[in-house]
Order: structure tokens, then C-alpha cells, then sequence
């Protein structure tokens, strides 16, 4: 394994308090400005307040916190309602939130700098590396469904699966949800589909994951799923350490992320969002205790602010105040779309959407229109089961990250802040 340069890349700023309610004065994570400064109206921005009070009083959400950056500059840093209503913590601006899939990005990043490194190729079978992926099956769609799928309806893959193809989510690993077929039905039953339950160590995961049959045949469709948990075990065989101590001192302690990882210290736990009770909400991850599973598709914490430098990182080209992750063409590589006209998007569960393709653990936009919400070509972005949500317009020098702990509700709040957002930029 290469030395990685383990950089502080901590700014230290003056303490401002932009958050409603009594929550203590936090640093801002990035250098702040006023939205006129950056091209963005503050009447309009008074929008999303209005959107997000509504949707607390409403009991849609306990709270929220939106961070919108532009140029470089913070120009909206806020806070709502409640960080926990049982507790009667109010919201801060440092608040952590279980962050689920927006995990993938960041896992995503931790394989390029493998890459970089000449300790993988893109284009290498995942078996190199992790044997027991050899002589993988696929689950043959299932043409009479609720008969026996763990026979003859299996075939071999044609391919291995590529390291190119655990990036891009095209390697046929899938989760349990988002509709019926046979290698769901199998993976349901497997008890490896319960995303909340971290108790089974990561190469023992991927092992008892790989007598399972792929949804599709590698490299052919886009598939959400296990894809970025597989790349997790990747890092951790060939870096030599364990994916925290790596994304650790690879990306977290260089970008000054202080409060990302795999579950909160107990000095921290007063700062832990949580969703409401008895609406329905599903159960969340258990993030005070340290699992013997890390999830790299779904399993890190984070704060909005340092999120927010994460992003900033890649819009940067992959710096963060002389800090260096990734190289600027690796960026750009990573941010471009991955999926040609031999890969399948069909279906309802193409979770990009109409108008983006997908790179290497961003959804990434390929055009202006299309897409029913607002936005620009070369735009990247992803979300969170949970509720957290974020998204890099490099055309705009925009970065957006917003968090909430509501399931049931995440929809409504990512689509309509996009509109608030977009339509508060006045030059």
C-alpha cells in the first residue's frame, strides 16, 4: 500500500450563529459571504425557511438542516425545528445524521485514490482480489412468479464482475427492495437485505453474498444494490486496513471532516438527529454502537458543514484549501457518465432519473432539460434512504447539501428544494 499524504486540511473561521432556535454558535465549514455577494437573492432565499417551518409544523419532519454554497463562499447555513423532539433538542447546525447511500460517493472517492495509486485498474475482475466472486451466478427473470427459483433458473455469469462495474452499479448486485425478481427473492431470504442490522463482519458479508445470484448479468444493466458494500471489502484487502482507519486518514482527517464515520463517539451523542416517533417512520441504524459491519454503501454519519467540504473538495477539482484527494482529471472522470447504450436503464427503479446517466458513485446530469426538476448538464448528486441529499452544479459553482431523519418525506423536500434554490440565483 502507497503512503498517503495524511494532511490537516482543518479551517478555522469565526463562530457564527445561523441556525433558528437556541442551538450554541458553530464554525462555518467553509468561508461565508451574504447571497448578494455570490449571485443569490436573500428574499428568495427566505423561501425555503418558509417550506421547511411548514413542513415541522406539519409533523412531516422533525427538522432539517440546507447548507447552500456558490463560488467557494457559504451564502446559507441553517437550522429547523427539532434534533430530537423526545429529548427537546433543538436542531444544529452540527447535527449528525445517519447519511445511508450519500456513504457511496465518499467509498467511491476512497477507490480513486487506490486508483491513482496504481493498487487497481478499473477495467480488473473483482475476483482478482476477492475469490470467493469467481464463478458467479444469475438469476434468470422470473417468467412464472412465486414458483422455485433456486434450481434451474440459474445460469452462469457471462463475465466476471469489474471493479468498473462495482463504480457504476452494473456488477448485478441489488438490495432486497425496489420491486420483485428472483435474486431480490433470494437475497431477501438470505437475511443480507436488512440494511439496519450491521452485525455481520464485512468479509463475511461478501462471502455469504457471493453464493448468491446476480439480478443481471454484469456490465449489461443499471442495478442498485450491494455494489459499493463489495467495494468497502475491496479497499480493506488491498489497502491492508480496515475501510474507517482508511477513509479516516484518507479523506475525513485531510478535509478536516471531523464528525464522519461509522457511528458517534458517546461524547457526541447529544448531537445525534433522530426521526419522529409514531409516524410510520421505519427503524434507523443504531449509530451509538461501533458495528462489526462497515457498510460502505449506506453506513457512514456525517454533518451537513462536512458534507459540504467533501463537496466542495470535488468542485474544487479534488482539493480542499491545498489539500489534495484526487486529481482534477480523476474528477472529472468520476463526475462523467459511465452508462453507453449497451447498459440497460429500464425500468421504474432507475433511480438517477430521465436526463442523468450514472459515473463512478454520483448520478450525473447529461443534459439542461429532460429531467422534470431544474438543473445543468454536468451536474452530480445523491441522496440518502434516510433523508439526507446533496448536489454539485459546476456550471453554476453551486453545492446544496441538505439532511433531515425522515424516510417517508425525503421525496418532496429534495424536489422542492431544487426549485427554491434555483430560482433564488440572480446572476
Amino acid at each position: 500500500m502507497p503512503h498517503r499524504d495524511i494532511r490537516s486540511g482543518f479551517w478555522t473561521g469565526a463562530f457564527v450563529l445561523l441556525c433558528l432556535g437556541s442551538a450554541p454558535a458553530i464554525s462555518a465549514p467553509i468561508p461565508e459571504t451574504t447571497p448578494e455577494r455570490v449571485g443569490l437573492s436573500s428574499q428568495k432565499l427566505q423561501r425555503i425557511d418558509a417550506v421547511f417551518e411548514e413542513g415541522i409544523a406539519d409533523g412531516h419532519i422533525p427538522g432539517a438542516v440546507v447548507a447552500i454554497a456558490r463560488q467557494g463562499k457559504l451564502a446559507y447555513f441553517k437550522s429547523f425545528g427539532m434534533q430530537n423532539v423526545a429529548a427537546n433538542l433543538p436542531m444544529r447546525t452540527d447535527s449528525i445524521f445517519r447519511i445511508y447511500s450519500m456513504t457511496k460517493p465518499i467509498v467511491s472517492v476512497g477507490t480513486m485514490i487506490l486508483h491513482e495509486a496504481a493498487e487497481l485498474y478499473l477495467s480488473e475482475p473483482v475476483e482478482k482480489y476477492l475469490p470467493e466472486l469467481t464463478n458467479m451466478m444469475v438469476a434468470k427473470p422470473d417468467e412464472n412468479p412465486g414458483t422455485d427459483t433456486s434450481g434451474n433458473q440459474m445460469v452462469p455469469a457471462d463475465r466476471p464482475i469489474k471493479i468498473h462495474d462495482l463504480l457504476r452499479h452494473t456488477s448485478g448486485f441489488t438490495y432486497g427492495f425496489f420491486g420483485q425478481s428472483p435474486a431480490k427473492q433470494r437475497l431477501k431470504q438470505s437475511g443480507l437485505a436488512n440494511l439496519t442490522s450491521l452485525d455481520t463482519p464485512l468479509d463475511q458479508f461478501v462471502t455469504r453474498l457471493s453464493t448468491l445470484p446476480l439480478a443481471y448479468q454484469p456490465g449489461t444493466h443499471w442495478e442498485y444494490g450491494r455494489s459499493t458494500d463489495v467495494l468497502g471489502y475491496l479497499i480493506e484487502v488491498i489497502a491492508g486496513e480496515n475501510l474507517n482507519s482508511f477513509l479516516k486518514e484518507g479523506i475525513f482527517e485531510p478535509l478536516g471532516m471531523l464528525d464522519t464515520g461509522f457511528w458517534v463517539p458517546k461524547k457526541d451523542w447529544s448531537r445525534i438527529a433522530e426521526p419522529l416517533e409514531n409516524t410510520g417512520e421505519p427503524q434507523l441504524i443504531d449509530v451509538t454502537k461501533q458495528p462489526e459491519m462497515l457498510a460502505g454503501g449506506h453506513g457512514l454519519v456525517s454533518t451537513a458543514g462536512d458534507y459540504l467540504r467533501f463537496c466542495q473538495m470535488m468542485l474544487n477539482g479534488g482539493v480542499l484549501e491545498g489539500v489534495r484527494i484526487l486529481g482534477p482529471k480523476t474528477v472529472e472522470y468520476m463526475t462523467a457518465n459511465h452508462l453507453d447504450e449497451t447498459i440497460s436503464r429500464a425500468g421504474p427503479y432507475y433511480l438517477p432519473g430521465p436526463g442523468y446517466g450514472f459515473g463512478l458513485g454520483f448520478g450525473v446530469r447529461e443534459a439542461n432539460g429532460i429531467s422534470a426538476w431544474p438543473g445543468s448538464a454536468g451536474e452530480f448528486f445523491w441522496g440518502g434512504y434516510a433523508g439526507t441529499y446533496f448536489w454539485v452544479d459546476p456550471d453554476e459553482e453551486l453545492i446544496v447539501v441538505s439532511m433531515t431523519q425522515s424516510v417517508t418525506h425525503r421525496g418532496h423536500y429534495r424536489m422542492v428544494l431544487r426549485n427554491l434554490v434555483y430560482q433564488a440565483i440572480i446572476n
